[in-house]
């Protein structure tokens, strides 16, 4: 049987991926051939082929049950043919999830040396010794991708900056932060981006508390007046990359790019002191993306935790 061609070079990650993974499954023709991405304890499946396993693209595990982490750590062999023969491979929790003979793993970093993720494979039976000469090839295939990433991030880089630049011009007239039409704009793109590389986003809902009332007792200037208030109190809190904005009458939005859960809810802390800083009475919701879920999901349910927070509010 000849063997696969070996694979196209294309100018995007995710499809230099898909064409690494296929060639892979077709030379070494294990259940599962991954290319993942490693974000805290999570380890996210960003391309898969699968012939078995039910493991999808945005499937998370956790990162120190796995085998790569012991990989990674020197704790194991870059290729085991009986992964059950090495005792760090043996005794991982993930085994408890999918059953593995055989595994295949070699790092995937970033040009500062940190780990990005790995190129990976297992499979439910054991396998002949001579794949152990499929590593030179395997870990010049993650070498590519390596190089692809980097690439790709610098260009990443670039667009993001245009994407905040054409964001900014779209602006609410009376608080100066973005329209809801640059949110909606922002959230796709950063969503696009969370799923290619795996990147973390987290999303904040601020919603002004007896807006209304103020309005009706005071007069509209006044409830202008806390609006901009409102804003300014988001604004600050504000770190490079994040977008923040108007998306309803008194409900504003921010997009914390790179914001895992626990970063989440020091910037839901710094909005909230900020908020009463400024004199403002509002309710906060928070929440962060899970890579089989995305930012809009993330969205509503920063909304829902938003609105409970509200109503503990007026009944607390």
């Amino acid at each position: 049987m000849p063997s696969p061609l070996i694979p196209e070079v294309t100018t995007g990650f995710t499809q230099s991926a898909s064409a690494v993974l296929d060639f892979l499954s077709q030379r070494i023709p294990f259940d599962l051939w991954m290319v993942t991405r490693t974000e805290g304890e999570d380890w996210i499946v960003l391309s898969s082929v699968d012939h078995g396993y039910n493991v999808v693209d945005g499937s998370v595990f956790k990162w120190s049950d796995s085998f790569c982490s012991r990989m990674v750590a020197g704790r194991g062999p870059r290729i085991a043919p009986r992964s059950k023969e090495i005792a760090a491979y043996r005794e991982a929790p993930i085994n408890d999830i999918l059953p593995i003979g055989a595994y295949i793993g070699v790092p995937i970093q970033r040009d500062d040396g940190s780990s990005f993720g790995t190129l990976c494979a297992i499979d439910p039976k054991t396998q002949p010794d001579s794949i152990l000469a499929e590593l030179p090839l395997v870990e010049l295939l993650a070498t590519l991708l390596e190089a692809i990433l980097e690439c790709e991030l610098r260009i990443d880089s670039e667009r993001r900056r245009a994407e905040r630049a054409e964001a900014d011009s779209m602006i609410d007239e009376l608080t100066g932060l973005g329209n809801r039409r640059a949110w909606e704009r922002m959230v796709d793109a950063e969503e696009a981006r969370c799923a290619r590389y795996g990147d973390p986003a987290s999303v904040l809902i601020v919603d002004l508390d007896n807006l209304k009332q103020e309005n009706d007792e005071h007069g509209h200037a006044a409830g202008d007046l806390i609006l901009k208030a409102a804003a300014s109190a988001i604004k600050t809190v504000e770190r490079e990359g994040d977008f923040s904005a108007r998306i309803g009458g008194d409900e504003f939005g921010l997009l914390a790019v790179h914001a895992n859960a626990l970063d989440a809810e020091m910037l839901r802390a710094r909005i909230v002191a900020s908020l009463e800083a400024n004199r403002v009475k509002a309710s906060v919701g928070v929440s962060t993306r899970h890579p089989s879920e995305g930012l809009r999901r993330a969205i509503r349910q920063a909304d829902a935790r938003m609105y409970a927070e509200k109503l503990r509010g007026r009944t607390g």
